[in-house]
């Protein structure tokens, strides 16, 4: 009987986690187990060393950027967000502080909204950021998942070094103690 219970009780978390894995996003914890397990993504996973792939996105105004311009001469710092991810929103104050203070050299940061154009542009027109975001659709193989987010999990941010190779891969939001420790992370070193 009890292993019955224990059996149900697991079926039920692993159910609720299908629907909705955000609250486990709140802990490291939970970013440890989310970040575990195998992936169902169509086509290859960058990895933390391995360089930024080719990935081509929308502006609002549709124009296309592509991340590794982007990311040329400077780090990057892409989040990924919806305008329906309690926690994304939550953490987009700190992101654009953070981006503001970077200035001209710094970090560069790029949110990646996976949502619908006419979501983010209402959304952006009530709280604008001061920093590039492009659109993408979600997906199997979408560009968070490309980029490392195997299980789907917003907020989800990816540290990109000025040659181009992934330093950092986090799934959760980011405290501004997080974000300034990715800023000293990716300062090049000197010899």
């Amino acid at each position: 009987m009890v292993a019955v219970a224990v059996v149900a009780g697991l079926l039920g978390v692993a159910a609720s986690l299908a629907v909705d894995r955000s609250w486990l996003a709140r802990t490291r914890l939970g970013q440890a187990i989310l970040q575990a397990g195998p992936t169902d993504a169509a086509g290859p996973v960058a990895r933390v060393g391995e360089r930024l792939p080719a990935i081509a996105l929308p502006t609002l105004d549709g124009e296309t950027r592509h991340l590794a311009d982007l990311a040329a001469g400077r780090p990057l710092l892409v989040n990924f967000w919806a305008s329906w991810c309690r926690p994304c929103l939550e953490e987009m104050p700190a992101l654009d502080a953070f981006a503001r203070r970077q200035g001209a050299n710094g970090v560069q940061v790029v949110g990646i909204a996976l949502d619908e154009a006419d979501a983010v542009r209402s959304f952006l027109d009530a709280r604008p950021v001061g920093y590039t975001v492009l659109v993408d659709s979600p997906g199997p193989a979408d560009s968070s998942v490309r980029l490392g987010n195997a299980r789907g999990v917003l907020p989800y941010s990816v540290l990109v070094g000025t040659d181009g190779r992934i330093l950092k891969q986090w799934a959760g939001p980011l405290e501004p103690d997080d974000l300034d420790g990715w800023a000293r992370e990716a300062r090049p070193t000197r010899d």
